[in-house]
């Protein structure tokens, strides 16, 4: 028998998984990404794009196209009883090595469609009105047999199938979803108001805190508006957006989106099966949209898995390299699942009647999270003081007569190498590491280099690997060395 051969099998085209499917094209990686949609989103679910993802969507050329077409915001504001409480934004003029300390606001049906475009372009469309009806793992690799009657042949699959993924059910992967009983209404629509709209997060507190005015790109505003009940109305919905905001009103003129949805909270009991079957985005993470996580938590997913994979097939790295997807990912899932259930418990939950002050509070101290930059790997993870495992901080370097970004001459297909001082780099780097000299900004306006003279080895995501000084060339290799020899993946 015959097959269709392809170096992954990507099953759902909702962003996380168009973005796998991208990231795989750039490094050269052979894909077959499929889904039972006619197309890309056109309205609706994530609105907000973090720090962090903005770093990440740089390094994978996505920024330049993305960043115009949204808004930013980097404060948020609470109103009660119709009075101005509090303005914060301190989390995120508090980030350091970050020239985006904001969310852009924008819908997720952007993201998709531009992702959808770049496959289209790199000859790799998604296979549209069809789905994954069984997949086989076995030692030398998957069979997926799909609605269309075809098989495909494949290394590895990834199950990016959304909170209902039919890939961790078939695999009988545990995911014990709690329910609290918050039920909310979300509307994206066009408004008219007597209130002095700005472009900020606006938490209303009543009774409770049950109603939250996101901007959005464009004309667009979101609204949350905890209901607390299975069956309600767009009017029902209205009303209670206009007896927190009272005095002031608002209507919709024009109306995007509006949508009912129960809180869920779940991480699965594993990420991977076998190494061959790998869960991304909502199919092994699922949480209140309290904070802005979750499409921010499912890119950060594809961005770690699919360099892996790269290294796995291209480059002669061991298939245990892929463990550590789980070992990374799964705990930083955990957090955003916490950090979004103290918030959205807040909204309701308050011993001091402060729900909205309370909201904020949260947001302060889980604004690692929530911003993306306090997520880190390894001994980082749990020890503020190391470095291998922390992001990269972004800074500005010299390039002849110009000032530039870091960020900007990384690239996801490669490690960077980046050499401080007077250090050479070692002989014998692997093609997948690129060397990049780090030159200070000769001006006296410019910050310091936030890191010392010697070498840091950067990984494709944009965290740190291994440090080393100037003379630390071995150090290096040898953290090289074990990551394509080692059995089991820890962070050097």
């Amino acid at each position: 028998m015959s097959f269709d051969e392809t170096d992954i099998v990507i099953a759902g085209a909702g962003p996380v998984g168009l973005l796998c499917a991208y990231l795989a094209q750039r490094c050269g990686l052979r894909t077959a990404i499929v889904d039972k949609t006619a197309g890309p989103l056109e309205a609706g679910r994530a609105d907000a794009l973090n720090a962090r993802t903005l770093q990440l969507l740089e390094i994978a050329d996505l920024f330049d196209a993305l960043y115009p077409q949204g808004k930013t915001c980097d404060t948020s504001s609470v109103w009660a009883d119709g009075a101005f409480v509090s303005r914060q934004s301190a989390w995120w003029k508090a980030l350091d090595g970050c020239f985006h300390k904001h969310f852009l606001m924008l819908g997720q049906s952007h993201l998709e469609r531009l992702l959808d475009d770049r496959l289209k372009a790199l000859g790799a469309p998604v296979l549209r009105d069809t789905a994954v009806e069984q997949a086989e793992l076995g030692e030398r690799g998957c069979l997926t047999r799909l609605s269309d009657g075809r098989t495909l042949a494949s290394r590895f699959v990834i199950g990016a199938d959304g909170s209902r993924s039919p890939l961790r059910e078939a695999f009988g992967i545990g995911f014990e979803i709690r329910r609290p009983q918050l039920i909310w209404a979300v509307i994206d629509g066009v408004v008219e108001t007597d209130f002095a709209k700005v472009p900020e997060i606006i938490v209303f507190q009543a009774e409770t805190s049950d109603v939250a005015w996101i901007p959005r790109e464009g004309d667009l505003d979101r609204f949350y508006v905890r209901m607390d009940t299975q069956e309600f109305s767009f009017e029902q919905a209205v009303a209670k957006i206009n007896r927190a905001m009272r005095p002031h009103t608002l209507r919709f003129s024009e109306v995007a989106w509006f949508s009912r949805f129960s809180v869920k909270e779940a991480v699965a009991e594993r990420y991977a099966v076998d190494n061959r079957l790998f869960l991304a985005g909502d199919a092994c993470h699922i949480h209140s949209v309290n904070g802005g996580q979750g499409l921010n938590t499912g890119l950060a997913d594809a961005f770690n898995l699919i360099w892996k994979m790269h290294l796995v097939l291209r480059h002669g790295a061991p298939q245990s390299l892929l463990a550590s997807y789980q070992d990374e990912r799964k705990p930083v899932a955990l957090g955003v699942v916490e950090t979004s259930s103290q918030l959205v418990h807040s909204t309701k939950y308050s011993s001091g009647n402060t729900h909205a002050q309370d909201y904020v509070k949260i947001v302060e101290r889980r604004a690692g999270y929530i911003t993306g930059m306090g997520i880190a790997y390894g001994d980082a993870a749990v020890d503020g003081d190391a470095i291998c495992g922390k992001r990269l901080l972004d800074f500005m370097v010299r390039r002849g007569d110009a000032l530039v970004r870091v960020y900007s001459l990384l690239d996801y297909r490669r490690f960077a190498l980046l050499l401080f001082g007077d250090c050479r780099a070692p002989v014998g780097l692997p093609a997948f590491v690129q060397t990049i000299r780090i030159d200070a900004p000769e001006s006296p306006e410019s910050p310091e280099l936030p890191y010392p003279d010697g070498m840091l080895l950067v990984r494709p995501d944009a965290h740190i690997a291994a440090a080393a000084p100037g003379d630390g060339g071995a150090a290096i290799l040898a953290c090289l060395d074990a990551l394509m020899q080692r059995e089991t993946v820890a962070m050097a």
